[in-house]
């Protein structure tokens, strides 16, 4: 950008400070030097310079409205923020905008697409150990005496408090003795799950404030106190664009589920009585917490936001009640600023932006000889986090049915390695066994693993034994994007494949009974599947079954009462079924029909090669009863033909591919109208949004093949926007 002139050198100098050091700093990288440290074409990186700085290349600019740039607005998710050099990161991408004034105008700007619930909300009221309410910093003299002076205390603590990986860190030491954990769940996400987990056993006392009782870390909990979850609490959350909207229960909180809220108050009312008086002056006798509702508690909040950049005296509960508002609203404003920055102003002390200037680092633990792979963890589609909540529902997991290990297939066809192959991945941390997945999605000498997958889903620690617990000097959030690993064949030939239709009901308990035998065998997985529904017509229970499907492994065939376990647990014992055994050779095959012919549950133990046609026949309720004792034969291919069950797209409508295809194909128009039309009679992506991008995909895809067929002329296929 500097040597093309791309910057705007008159917002830099009328609405910054800084550049000079950053202008120093950058010259130590040229395109071709950093083209070699990120993998990158250095070409690549000069035409993302010139669309980033918003012009042609060649350097004419583009038509717009703005008579210099077109926009940019940059998005991000955790690539940047999970790494030992996070803050830095950031901060290079907004001085990128900073640097080409693509900030504070319609189009521009850098969004970072958090991926936490209301994490806007959160960091209003200072949701970590060094911040307090409305962005200010505890380092801050002035910022704690505001909030002393705000609570009625003499003063606040002058020391941040410890970060979530220091935390268990010290937990694990035996500095920190109590542990209360709410609407987290550590055991799962943190890195380094053995200190993790030695922290959870050493403390003396964990409280557990969740919303469900199966996650890892609930294992660990002395006290477990219920709490309420989205759809059964009351208050405000606030959105990307800094929009405050007001939510309302929709059911009934159930049980003995409470509010986080009104759970803290209980607590902090008995405690303030057996600690020495903290009130200031005036106050004394008084709680410190007279809350009542969530609506008194925002009310604190909102005046914490007084005379701050984001402040929001000027709004209600009655205000928003009516319809969401933006902030800043300051008491006696009328609407909030629908736009930041766009008279070039900024929060700070002389409203100049402030340009960081960030010295390069490397990762904190690079690929060597000994762990050569570099580790990449990410987000499945349909999962959410820990799978918490989502993992309870088997049709979320038809995107992504089974834990694997994803690896470029150069890397597969080098280790003679076959997809579904189980290997073991271990870092200087732990290690995991999952099956190994080929997609060119991964670089080579790369591997990734979504991070959904803890222990509540497959045997050991979960992906989270391998990650890097080394975090950002100044977030202190952890470089779970990133470790040195090596992988290599697990050598489990004994292996178990199983499924069955559960009553919904009984799943659950069978899962945990499944689960609990994790730890007996050298890799196991238990994963839901089908597509459940809340209830009947009626309004009764749902009588639709869950799916369960089982996987695990030994170096050799399993001892009978683990075998018998397992037959249990699947509902296989003590009825009528079609079975094969050899103790001798260690192989067992189990099938159990419905009345109507189609399978109930199986179970293939030893050779678990027809586990690849067996599960589409029982998932898709295909007839089996005629195929006999063949169902019991140990082979990869069926007797007769099965036909395959077409991958899910549309886990809200429950819509296959071959079914957007077929529609897409008797649809008639343009790229764009056949959408439409697909969308019309399928209903997908017009729920959650999140199938949308492979319907589209799908969609041209049916249409290149018209055009290849010379049906459709070229010119009609046209990019969908």
């Amino acid at each position: 950008m500097l040597w093309e002139g791309l910057s705007d050198a008159a917002y830099i100098d009328a609405h910054t400070t800084g550049f000079a050091a950053l202008r120093d700093r950058v010259r130590e990288f040229s395109p071709a030097h950093a083209a070699k440290v990120c993998g990158l074409k250095a070409d690549d990186i000069v035409q993302a310079a010139r669309w980033f700085a918003g012009v042609e290349e060649g350097g004419t600019t583009k038509p717009t409205s703005s008579p210099k740039r077109s926009p940019t607005l940059s998005l991000w998710c955790q690539g940047l923020n999970q790494s030992s050099s996070g803050t830095d990161k950031n901060s290079t991408l907004i001085n990128l905008h900073l640097a080409t004034g693509q900030i504070g105008r319609p189009g521009a700007g850098p969004f970072s697409l958090t991926g936490q619930p209301n994490a806007m909300g959160g960091r209003e009221v200072g949701g970590l150990a060094n911040l307090l309410s409305a962005h200010r910093d505890l380092a801050n003299p002035a910022h704690r005496a505001e909030v002393a002076a705000l609570w009625g205390v003499p003063e606040v603590p002058t020391e941040r408090g410890k970060s979530a990986v220091q935390m268990f860190e010290a937990a694990a030491d035996g500095e920190i003795q109590a542990l209360w954990i709410a609407c987290t769940n550590p055991a799962q996400s943190l890195p380094d799950q053995a200190t993790v987990r030695r922290a959870l056993q050493r403390a003396e006392f964990v409280v557990l404030q969740e919303a469900y009782s199966s996650t890892a870390t609930a294992a660990y909990a002395d006290l477990l106190l219920p709490a309420t979850t989205w759809g059964e609490k009351s208050g405000t959350v606030t959105n990307s664009e800094r929009r405050i909207s007001r939510v309302r229960a929709a059911v009934p909180a159930p049980g003995q589920a409470r509010d986080d809220w009104a759970i803290a108050v209980d607590v902090a009312r008995r405690v303030e009585t057996l600690m020495p008086p903290a009130r200031a002056a005036g106050l004394q006798g008084q709680t410190m917490f007279p809350y009542l509702t969530a609506e008194e508690v925002w009310l604190e909040h909102r005046e914490s936001t007084r005379g701050r950049d984001l402040d929001i005296t000027g709004m209600s509960y009655a205000m928003l009640e009516q319809a969401p508002a933006q902030w800043p609203l300051p008491e006696g404003g009328a609407e909030g600023a629908a736009r930041l920055y766009a008279e070039g102003r900024f929060a700070t002390p002389d409203g100049r932006a402030r340009f960081v200037a960030p010295a390069w680092r490397a990762v904190a633990e690079p690929r060597d000889a000994r762990y050569p792979i570099a580790l990449n963890t990410a987000r499945l589609r349909d999962q959410w986090h820990g799978a918490s909540r989502t993992g309870t529902l088997g049709r979320l997991f038809a995107h992504a049915p089974e834990p694997t290990l994803d690896m470029h297939p150069q890397e597969l066809a080098r280790r003679h390695w076959l997809p579904g192959d189980l290997v073991r991945v271990a870092s200087r941390r732990g290690e995991l066994v999952l099956p190994v997945a080929a997609s060119e999605a991964v670089a080579p000498a790369q591997a990734c693993i979504a991070m959904h997958w803890g222990s509540e889903w497959v045997a050991g620690a979960g992906v989270n034994a391998l990650t890097d617990p080394s975090v950002c000097p100044v977030s202190h959030q952890p470089e779970l994007k990133h470790a040195a690993v090596r992988v290599e064949a697990a050598g489990l030939p004994w292996q178990i494949a199983a499924a069955a239709w559960l009553p919904a009901d009984q799943a659950w308990r069978l899962r945990d009974a499944l689960r609990a035998l994790f730890p007996r065998f050298g890799y196991a997985h238990c994963v839901p599947f089908g597509r459940e529904e809340a209830s009947a017509p009626d309004g009764s229970p749902a009588a639709t079954p869950t799916g369960l499907r089982f996987r695990a492994a030994l170096p050799g065939p399993a001892e009978p009462a683990l075998l018998q376990a397992v037959v249990t647990a699947l509902g296989l014992a003590g009825v009528a079924l079609l079975r094969y055994a050899d103790a001798r050779s260690g192989q067992t095959r189990l099938m159990a029909l419905q009345p109507d012919g189609t399978l109930r549950a199986y179970l293939l133990a030893g050779d678990a090669a027809a586990d690849a046609w067996v599960l589409p026949l029982l998932q898709t309720r295909q007839p089996a009863a005629a195929f006999g004792r063949a169902l019991l034969a140990a082979r990869a291919l069926p007797p007769s033909p099965v036909t395959p069950a077409s991958p899910q797209v549309c886990a809200c409508h429950d819509v296959s591919a071959s079914r957007i295809a077929a529609a897409a194909a008797t649809a008639s128009g343009d790229a764009a109208a056949r959408l439409q039309a697909v969308q019309h009679a399928l209903r997908c992506g017009t729920e959650c949004g999140s199938c949308l991008p492979a319907v589209k995909a799908l969609v041209q895809g049916v249409m290149q093949g018209a055009v290849q067929a010379g049906v459709l002329a070229q010119g009609q296929l046209e990019p969908i926007a």
